[in-house]
């Protein structure tokens, strides 16, 4: 047989399975439309909503797609694949409105494609509160928002927007930061200026210091921003991800020019729903308590008793008294385990005021 015959064979064999694919995606996408009439058939409506989205319902897909894949696909492959899918089948249910953090082309973007994937009306907002004002308005069915950077932190304005909000945390999503310098011309080292977000400058300090040692740093609000300023001056670079610079068409000239390679940004899905346990999860807690000694002790001591993995805690001041502290902690478990019951239970016995803010499936891939 020659190369030309055999190659010939190869095509017909994966025209086949795309043929068999197509099929059983459209299966599938059925399948889905039946989920949406028996929910409307069986679910109370009036006041409360039929919850079309399910997001323990989807980590335990990826989950299990993860746990059967034999290559050569990666996971992170498997579970982007699988993303859009349960993302296309999910729209012939209901389209969801999903705010973030905007100007279009933001990495808080990328982050809702990641989690939603691409078959959702993404709404960019220009501030954090006002994503949580679209939620809570019901103008957008959820909210993405960046609560700490690997590299960099906390964003303390998420956190104390949970103070004032009745909203949940319903899902997480951690995105790799791959930071990029784009300019109109390739000659970058030339450039006088640099625009981007200050957490992005933060992230590059000492590429820039190495590379661009003589160039004034411009902090913007986005680095959608950046690279539309950058586009319009010539003596100027930005800072941004690769989406960023397909908005305006500037070129990328050096990839990846993030100081710390696993740079990662963790972002929360808010929104009214409670989450039933999904095997794998993570509750977030808002925790108040008078400014006394062994006040913080007291607090952990439940967690501790009861073997549960505290993976954050963030104090941020009450804005009621003087010197009073509200502490943000994020337990591993679901508020329904037993253990993480009973600790709820010792804990709101010592704390002023305790608050679950939402258990949710840890992010996956």
């Amino acid at each position: 047989m020659s190369d030309k015959s055999t190659l010939q064979e190869i095509r017909e064999n994966i025209d086949s399975i795309d043929d068999q694919m197509l099929e059983l995606m459209n299966s599938r996408a059925k399948w889905a439309e039946k989920v949406a009439e028996a929910k409307q058939g069986t679910e109370q409506t009036g006041d409360k909503k039929i919850m079309f989205y399910r997001p323990e319902r989807e980590a335990q897909i990826l989950r299990r797609m993860i746990s059967q894949n034999t290559g050569p696909l990666h996971n992170e492959q498997i579970t982007r694949i699988y993303r859009e899918i349960i993302s296309s089948c999910l729209s012939l249910e209901e389209k969801l409105n999903i705010a973030f953090l905007g100007p279009v082309g933001t990495f808080s973007q990328t982050a809702v494609h990641k989690h939603f994937g691409h078959s959702v009306i993404a709404r960019p907002c220009e501030t954090i509160d006002l994503i949580f004002r679209e939620v809570e308005a019901g103008s957008a069915h959820y909210g993405v928002v960046p609560i700490e950077n690997s590299t960099e932190g906390v964003i303390t304005h998420t956190l104390d927007s949970f103070v004032d909000s009745s909203l949940r945390i319903c899902g997480e999503v951690d995105l790799r930061i791959h930071q990029n310098l784009m300019c109109q011309q390739e000659n970058w080292h030339d450039v006088k200026r640099v625009y981007s977000h200050q957490q992005s400058l933060a992230q590059c300090r000492r590429w820039l210091d190495s590379h661009l040692p003589k160039a004034e740093r411009i902090p913007v609000n986005s680095n959608t921003e950046a690279a539309r300023l950058a586009c319009d001056d010539s003596e100027a670079a930005a800072i941004g991800g690769q989406q960023a610079a397909e908005v305006y068409g500037i070129k990328v000239v050096q990839m990846n020019i993030e100081d710390q390679p696993n740079n990662t940004t963790r972002f929360l899905i808010i929104g009214e729903q409670k989450v039933p346990p999904s095997g794998k999860d993570k509750t977030s807690l808002l925790v108040s308590t008078s400014n006394k000694p062994g006040a913080l002790y007291n607090l952990l001591e439940p967690l501790v008793k009861n073997g549960l993995d505290m993976t954050r805690i963030e104090s941020r001041p009450s804005r009621c008294v003087n010197w009073d502290y509200v502490f943000f902690l994020d337990v591993i478990g679901h508020e329904k385990n037993e253990k993480l019951k009973i600790a709820l239970t010792a804990l709101k016995q010592e704390a002023e005021y305790v608050r679950v803010l939402g258990s949710y499936p840890e992010a996956v891939l």
